[in-house]
């Protein structure tokens, strides 16, 4: 006689389905961080809502947040399993957020309510927002830090400043022009901010033809012991 209460009984345990959005793993649970940084306003929230939406996808959750994965009031186990789960994705965004944002968000019950308030609260693409980032780059100086440093905070603002503007993409002759106008802004802006001790490769670069991308002119400078050593 077998000692498993299941056995003989007509009983069936299910097996795990790890594509459920409604199933979580026991590694997480409401005290797991999944971003390494809290939301403290308009200036993050962007890479915000971005990080956040990465890792509620690799988690099969954004049906949360994006309001597609509605409880099932007709099942009584998946509702259950809906109500933890929306709990815990709950914590995980509430855990996410500066102590001043958190405690207006605190009494909320479900995802889609404490992932869309901050989205009608700072997703401000005004004028005042995009001068402020346009007036941060054409500022920003490498002043004495490495040139990787330097270009990553560059790069980080032309993204936002490019998210922000969201021109709608396109393969015409105006397009064309448009991108390489862009692409001789960043060039010129990255060269503006360069330290004075790399004036004499300014001056090279500038009387290239054609100027590079300043992409290419980073990673090439990375291969040849920084930019000091580009065609001299």
């Amino acid at each position: 006689m077998s000692d498993s209460p299941l056995e003989g009984s007509g009983s069936k345990v299910d097996p795990v389905n790890y594509y459920d959005p409604l199933y979580i793993h026991p590694s997480n649970n409401t005290v797991t961080t999944i971003v390494s940084f809290k939301l403290t306003g308009t200036d993050n929230f962007r890479v915000w809502r971005s990080s956040m939406r990465r890792c509620l996808k690799d988690r099969n959750n954004l049906g949360f947040v994006e309001g597609t994965l509605k409880k099932d009031s007709t099942d009584e186990l998946k509702s259950l399993k809906w109500e933890r789960a929306n709990v815990v994705v709950f914590s995980w965004i509430l855990g996410s957020l500066s102590e001043s944002i958190y405690s207006g968000h605190a009494y909320s019950m479900f995802v889609v309510d404490i992932w869309n308030e901050p989205f009608e609260t700072y997703k401000k693409d005004d004028g005042s927002v995009i001068f402020n980032i346009h007036q941060h780059i054409n500022s920003l100086k490498q002043d004495g830090s490495s040139l990787s440093e330097y270009f990553n905070k560059l790069d980080t603002r032309w993204k936002e400043f490019d998210g922000l503007t969201n021109l709608v993409k396109s393969t015409c002759e105006a397009a064309t022009k448009y991108n390489d106008h862009s692409k001789l802004m960043k060039l010129m802006q990255f060269l503006s901010g360069l330290d004075d001790s790399f004036n004499q490769v300014k001056s090279h670069i500038l009387l290239m033809d054609p100027l590079p991308n300043v992409k290419m002119l980073f990673q090439l400078s990375l291969k040849r012991n920084l930019i000091r050593r580009i065609g001299l």
